[in-house]
């Protein structure tokens, strides 16, 4: 069963982690519009809902099988009656490394766009930013890896 769409902007973060707590690609992808883009964390970059859908259903049922994903602060900024950007930082927790292993926890940033429709307000758009503490870059030695110039 899809998930339904939030009423309120302020409500989308809330409804995107039950939809990931679902573990089904399908309830993340009933919360955009069909034509909807998702950029994620390594700069994937997936359009349209059936996209959006089938990495995020492979993902919830390996590596992501025991996440837990919890939205924290939130930041609502309507441009309009009908249009809303919505960032959130989420926490998750629970990933599995990929020899199986525990991670450790994470926080992203996500960027949502919402359009308001019959049925509520549903994203036209998303990108999550991995957050990484204390860095301010990215830099490529032959490895992509954060970094802080401000250190030595």
């Amino acid at each position: 069963m899809a998930s339904p769409t939030p009423t309120e902007p302020e409500a989308f973060p809330a409804a995107f982690a039950r939809a990931w707590a679902t573990r089904e690609g399908t309830e993340i992808a009933a919360l955009f519009t069909e034509d909807a883009d998702f950029v994620n964390v390594t700069g994937l970059w997936w359009t349209g809902r059936d996209r959006i859908a089938a990495p995020h259903d492979y993902a919830l049922k390996s590596f992501f099988a025991g996440t837990e994903l919890r939205p924290g602060r939130i930041a609502v900024r309507r441009l309009g009656d009908d249009i809303a950007l919505v960032r959130c930082r989420f926490t998750l927790t629970g990933q599995r490394l990929p020899d199986g292993a525990a991670a450790g926890p994470r926080q992203t940033i996500l960027l949502f766009v919402l359009q308001r429709g019959p049925t509520g307000w549903r994203a036209v758009t998303a990108q999550n930013t991995d957050v990484v503490p204390g860095m301010e870059t990215h830099a490529n030695d032959g490895t992509l890896r954060a970094v802080d110039y401000r250190t030595p």
